[in-house]
């Protein structure tokens, strides 16, 4: 028994002074030359008082060991002569073994020169609706724009024309500390102010002014990224000056002076350029190249007016350049925005003007969708000449009246002057490929388009806290007047090839159209408790338009003085609603709840002058809406929302005229089209882990429409389509988007993958028989991006995308192709300030049915890069663009009853040198380095 209790003695105690006590191991290096360091001293320091608890001196490789530690909180520090301290806490078990494969130490010297500072800040916050990225973690070369930023944060994707496109939506609004740039043209932004000058890069659905005082969401937001500057940044001038020369004529010449003082902001652009860049990239032709009245919506109000805009299809091109044809562009603008009286006044404008030419040709495929396993062919070319001349003018004035109300005024206004000259040959066969009709086409005309939109809103936040009262009135106004020629000549043919009969249209197009809308909307808040409230509003809107369209056949004398009725007709539409509601709104410090239904009472009265009739009705509109978002923490978040909108057909789609601009391809307006109701479902998850750097985007989407405005379309035996508006029910869609992105430490490399499907169901009729078209796409992709200061950087984008589609009223036949996207981008940094650069993108597209070629290209540009000067402020670049020679325009459609494909002339090949000198002097001091 002894013996035994002696063995349990011995063995207790052998087991106490062997416990698995905590152990730290690691090597230490230089960061720069990659070199161990040897004999670095290497301590640890108990966390509370700094005491020094054990300390080791590194091997001939570097490494150290700590054995036998203790639980607890330490500080661990290495010291090397001539090196900067490196010190991490660390907080140990009984258990812990913790090694450092890698401590890089950096030399003082260079840590100095180049201000290096390392610490862990979460690159991704949640500020409620706001997803904040911090600019700093993210590592951009010195003069890169804020484009470049962009493109590296997780996402947001940029594409070759500016595009922004953020958690799977397009990014309509960039703002800089809040306030728009240049109004509604985020190119502007993202290419010319630097990377270096951005603190925070906040991504978030912009809602209305009115929606954003009362905390209720009317359903006029619009994806926007909000760019805040560094403090040090709003004081001093900046901008870019860039010239350049290229082979066959290609010039590409523009400047961008910028000058912040406090919270004053004034800059000024111009460019000329056969290249493609307009300055109006994108946004702008969204916001201009149509007018508002046919979609305006009073700030606030959800009332949409109907007007009779510039939407007439004979106008044909709407003003702007998408890649189609070979454009000239030479534009300009000025920004002015401040603010004084302790932000108590703030006044911001634009002006801007635009001369775009553009040529070019296109040659379109189209396969007829019809009942009975019947199929037909229409294959057009074109070639076109247009021009545009463009001014704006914007401004804003916002005035703080007292503590408790303040006044904002917007305005806004243009004036368009247009031509285009198109000439069109067509065929049209039928199933068998027998020719049916040809068609040659001459289409010319000249349009102006006068507009002026004004929005005053009035806030007043009452006593008691959460009370609040706002009033907003808008108006819009657009007048367009237009003058054309139209000349056609169709030949029509038997079975045995023989021509049957022939059609000559030749005729004046005289257009004017008017609209006047003015509106109204109050809403009021009242606090129920200290989290939620209840609102209620009311609203009155008035759309007035009239559409005058005449064609005149040439008489004896050979003017153009023959009224043509059946293509003629004058129009009135008028439209009054009134709209109430009463809403509920929670606001918790995870949760927001919301809930509110508008009643809308509507009256249309429309006369057709022409045939002296009159058409009144009237409708009860409903617009509901419920949100929920729940937020787990700064970097966690689930949103679902519900919304139900009226939607008013337009003046095109009512006036009873039928449009002959393509004889082959009559449009008839319908002037008993109803109101369309659409239920729109969406719900959004965000998770951002800050250690890992890992980053998940979800969001699932579903609409339906009832009474959706569709197409009757009836093909004749001679080839001739006839289509009417109709309502239509059935129509729906559904979109999902999934956006991953991770931090591969070790390579330093981000890594991305995205997942995107969509769902669309559309109905129409085709020569009396209902046609439903069902067509999805889903995509997988992954990216790749890694680079490094001032050695390279590396970018590998690869996508997948199937889609399929099939129709009712020819269930055996499918539309199915895979098309691939490879896109590649290297960057190399090299000695005495050269730097090469290179991108490949590959577009795969498979053959179908119908188009029984593959279209496949592969687009590559490479440049070499010298930049001179202490700040690299200058430099000189030679370009080639798509050195293959393989640009070609190219898209792909499949609609309810027939399926298109269209191609067109673009850009191709060619060799720029250019000398960019980007000059920057803020917060008092020398251009600073990124």
């Amino acid at each position: 028994m002894k013996k035994l209790l002696s063995f349990i003695f011995c063995l207790t105690v052998y087991s106490i002074s062997h416990a698995q006590h905590a152990k730290i191991s690691g090597h230490v290096s230089d960061t720069l030359n990659h070199v161990k360091l040897p004999n670095t001293v290497v301590a640890l320091l108990h966390a509370k008082d700094s005491v020094l608890y054990k300390y080791v001196r590194a091997g001939e490789t570097g490494g150290f060991v700590f054995d036998n530690l203790q639980a607890g909180k330490y500080l661990l520090m290495i010291t090397y002569p001539a090196f900067a301290d490196y010190v991490e806490p660390v907080t140990l078990s009984d258990t812990s073994v913790l090694r450092y494969d890698h401590i890089m130490m950096t030399l003082r010297s260079r840590l100095l020169q180049e201000v290096v500072i390392q610490q862990k800040v979460a690159a991704i916050k949640m500020k409620g609706d706001t997803t904040e990225f911090n600019a700093g973690s993210y590592q951009t070369q010195p003069n890169a724009s804020v484009e470049d930023l962009l493109k590296k944060l997780p996402g947001i994707q940029v594409d070759n024309k500016g595009q922004i496109t953020a958690q799977g939506q397009k990014v309509k609004k960039v703002l800089v500390d809040g306030e728009e740039f240049f109004g509604d043209d985020p190119t502007l932004v993202t290419k010319n102010l630097r990377a270096d000058m951005v603190d925070k890069v906040q991504l978030y659905d912009k809602k209305s002014e009115q929606a954003a005082f009362t905390g209720v969401d009317d359903g006029q937001a619009s994806k926007t990224l909000n760019l805040k500057l560094k403090e040090d940044k709003k004081n001093g001038y900046f901008g870019k000056v860039e010239l350049g020369a290229g082979t066959n004529g290609f010039h590409d010449n523009q400047v961008m002076l910028n000058m912040f003082k406090k919270k004053m902001k004034v800059a000024a652009y111009g460019i000329v350029s056969n290249t493609g860049k307009t300055g109006l990239d994108w946004q702008e032709s969204d916001k201009y190249g149509q007018s508002q009245a046919d979609n305006f919506s009073a700030e606030g109000s959800d009332i949409m007016f109907i007007g009779g805009g510039n939407d007439d299809e004979f106008s044909g091109w709407d003003g702007r350049y998408s890649g189609k044809g070979y454009p000239l562009v030479q534009t300009g603008g000025l920004h002015f925005n401040n603010k004084w009286n302790q932000d108590k006044q703030n006044i911001g404008g634009n002006y801007k003007f635009m001369k775009l030419y553009m040529d070019g040709n296109s040659t379109t495929t189209t396969k007829n969708i019809l009942p009975n396993n019947t199929t037909s062919y229409r294959n057009q070319r074109e070639s076109f000449n247009n021009n545009v001349l463009r001014n704006r003018i914007d401004g804003r004035y916002e005035i703080q009246l007292d503590s408790s109300s303040s006044l904002r005024l917007d305005m806004n206004g243009g004036i368009d002057h247009k031509k285009t000259n198109s000439n069109f040959y067509s065929e049209f066969l039928d199933g068998d490929s027998s020719l049916v009709n040809r068609n040659n086409r001459q289409l010319s005309v000249a349009d102006d388009t006068r507009q002026l939109n004004s929005n005053l809103l009035w806030r007043k936040k009452l006593k008691k806290k959460g009370r609040t009262v706002s009033v907003n009135v808008a108006e819009n106004y657009t007048l367009s007047d237009g003058d054309g020629a139209l000349h056609s000549f169709t030949e029509y043919f038997k079975k045995s090839g023989d021509v049957d009969s022939s059609y000559l249209t030749d005729q004046r197009k005289v257009f004017r159209t008017e609209s006047i809308n003015a509106s109204g909307n109050v809403t009021y808040t009242e606090p129920i408790s200290k989290l939620s409230s209840l609102v209620a509003n009311y609203g009155l809107a008035i759309a007035n338009s009239k559409s005058y369209r005449n064609s005149f056949n040439a008489g004896d004398a050979g003017k153009y003085d023959m009224l043509d009725s059946t293509y003629s007709n004058s129009y009135v539409f008028n439209m009054l609603t009134h709209r109430a509601g009463l809403g509920y709104v929670y606001n918790g410090k995870k949760v927001r709840i919301q809930a509110i239904n508008n009643v809308g009472f509507t009256t249309f009265q429309q006369d057709d002058v022409y045939r002296n009739t009159n058409h009144d009705r009237s409708f009860v509109n409903w617009f509901p809406a419920a949100s929920l978002r729940y937020t787990f923490s700064q970097q966690r978040r689930l949103s679902i929302n519900y919304n139900g909108n009226t939607g008013q057909p337009t003046m095109n789609q009512l006036q009873p005229i039928r449009t002959n601009d393509d004889d082959q391809d009559v449009k008839i307006g319908n002037p008993a089209l109803k109101p369309s109701f659409r239920n729109n479902f969406h719900a959004s998850y965000f998770d951002f882990k800050v250690l890992s750097e890992r980053s998940l985007w979800l969001s699932v989407s579903y609409s339906s429409t009832s009474n959706d405005f569709g197409e009757a379309s009836s093909i004749d035996a001679k080839g001739k389509r006839t289509t009417q508006f109709i309502n239509i029910n059935g129509n729906e869609n559904a979109n999902l988007n999934l956006n991953m992105g991770w931090k591969i430490k070790p390579l330093n490399l981000n890594l991305g993958y995205t997942l995107r499907g969509g769902y669309y169901r559309n109905a129409n009729y085709i020569n009396d028989q209902l046609n439903t078209t069902k067509t999805f796409n889903g995509t997988a992709g992954i990216d790749l991006m890694g680079s490094k200061e001032k050695k390279y950087e590396h970018y590998l984008s690869l996508e997948a995308t199937y889609n399929t589609s099939s129709s009712s009223v020819q269930q055996s036949t499918r539309t199915n192709y895979w098309t691939y996207n490879v896109t590649a981008a290297e960057r190399y940094f090299l000695p005495w300030k050269f730097s090469v650069e290179s991108d490949v993108v590959c577009n795969f597209r498979q053959k179908t049915e119908v188009f029984t070629s593959n279209n496949n290209v592969i687009q590559w540009n490479a440049a070499v890069v010298r930049k001179f000067g202490k700040k690299d402020a200058l430099e000189v670049k030679a370009a080639v663009k798509d050195i293959l020679n393989q640009n070609i325009g190219f898209n792909r459609s499949v609609n309810s009853n027939y399926i298109t494909q269209n191609t067109y002339s673009t850009i191709g090949r060619y060799g720029m040198l250019s000398v960019i000198w980007n000059f920057n002097k803020v917060g008092g001091g020398s251009v600073a380095k990124n």
